[in-house]
């Protein structure tokens, strides 16, 4: 659902409507209500500029179960904890991933011991609780956490700073429980960094995924390392039923891809697209992320690289540029004058970043956005 809200103070010269999306407030407090008085209640977070929400949604949990601490966690409040402990209305900020902090977190919050058994993060922890969902199409997995790579852009190294693999076995077998018990037919990997040491990782899960027989489409929304995708995992993916890929390329400006993090060049990301065609994957099933507004790029870099993307019969997705605190590229941009650490996080939405300051206008961006729709037309429809 989306509503129409009043704009914040610091939007009020941004010529957008501001609007809420999700459920509505009295359906959200009606499923509270019919839920005992719980002894916590923990709150997640996403992106950084969407605060207001989840500071509007601890308000109204405080209204229905005002004795019930309020614990915040996610990644707002773990890239701006302090203003998370200023802002967010929560009792208590925790500013970790590893689920075993939560369990001590709320342990110290209760008073108690629980016992809860605390295991090796990622590789032995629980299964999601989807059995709390009255309807379940489909669901998102991690085999890792974490990244090897320090691109300047990316806050994967902050959340996560250290890069640890499930084993295949395990992940194997949640994708078997979700498949044969729970009938999903759609499952998306939400790694970061999926295919990195592929032939003793992702390789024998799919092998597992393969000879089972398993009937799902898999996808993969988070870019996936071009470097990575050999022939035989292009072949692995396609026999395994991948249905839509991604690929972070971001620019094919070589200087600035080494600068930014050398994950990348032009000659492993037209491979990469090579092998995935080689296996049998059309073009209108693989998307590649190509960034408009990072620090000090041209909005011609950008339009180069839409055409190359073009030009290997793929889909370009054009990312607007959303500042992330604690990265170099934040840095950078701070050190130029375009932001301070004062700032609100409402001025990091990616829907506006690029029009503060005069940085572009509405029309340079939407220019390559009409370009982008241009070309990937007649790609999405199989003409390619």
């Amino acid at each position: 659902m989306r509503q129409e809200i009043p704009k914040p103070a610091v939007l009020k010269d941004i010529p957008y409507h501001y609007c809420r999306y999700g459920m509505p407030e009295e359906l959200f407090c009606a499923m509270l209500r019919r839920i005992p008085r719980p002894d916590a209640v923990l709150v997640t977070s996403m992106m950084t500029y969407w605060y207001p929400g989840v500071a509007r949604a601890i308000e109204l949990v405080k209204q229905l179960f005002p004795t019930a601490p309020v614990a915040l966690g996610g990644v707002y409040a773990s890239l701006c904890c302090d203003h998370a402990v200023k802002t967010s209305g929560a009792d208590y900020v925790i500013a970790a991933r590893d689920p075993n902090v939560v369990v001590q977190a709320i342990d110290q919050i209760l008073g108690v011991t629980s016992q809860a058994i605390h295991r090796a993060f990622p590789q032995n922890t629980p299964l999601p609780a989807y059995d709390l969902y009255s309807r379940l199409e489909s669901v998102s997995l991690l085999t890792s956490i974490g990244c090897p790579y320090r691109c300047a852009y990316c806050a994967s190294a902050q959340l996560s700073p250290a890069f640890v693999q499930r084993s295949p076995d395990a992940v194997f077998n949640e994708i078997r429980h979700y498949v044969i018990e729970k009938d999903i037919r759609n499952i998306a990997f939400y790694d970061d960094a999926l295919l990195v040491n592929a032939q003793k990782h992702l390789e024998p899960i799919l092998e597992q995924i393969i000879d089972a027989r398993l009937a799902c489409a898999f996808h993969t929304p988070n870019g996936l390392h071009a470097r990575y995708i050999s022939e035989r995992l292009a072949q692995l993916m396609f026999r395994a039923g991948f249905q839509s890929l991604r690929i972070g390329l971001e620019t094919v400006d070589a200087e600035r891809q080494q600068r930014t993090g050398g994950k990348v060049t032009n000659d492993q990301f037209r491979q990469a697209v090579k092998h995935l065609k080689d296996a049998g994957f059309g073009g209108h099933q693989i998307g590649v992320y190509v960034f408009v507004g990072l620090p000090g790029q041209s909005l011609e870099e950008t339009e180069a690289t839409i055409r190359v993307v073009n030009s290997l019969g793929v889909l370009a997705l054009l990312c607007e540029y959303s500042p992330i605190p604690g990265t170099p590229a934040y840095a950078q941009l701070a050190q130029e004058g375009h932001l301070s650490a004062d700032d609100d996080p409402l001025l990091q939405n990616n829907t506006i970043f690029l029009y503060l300051k005069e940085r572009h206008t509405f029309e340079q961006i939407q220019r390559l956005k009409d370009l982008t729709r241009t070309l990937n037309a007649p790609i999405k429809a199989g003409r390619t």
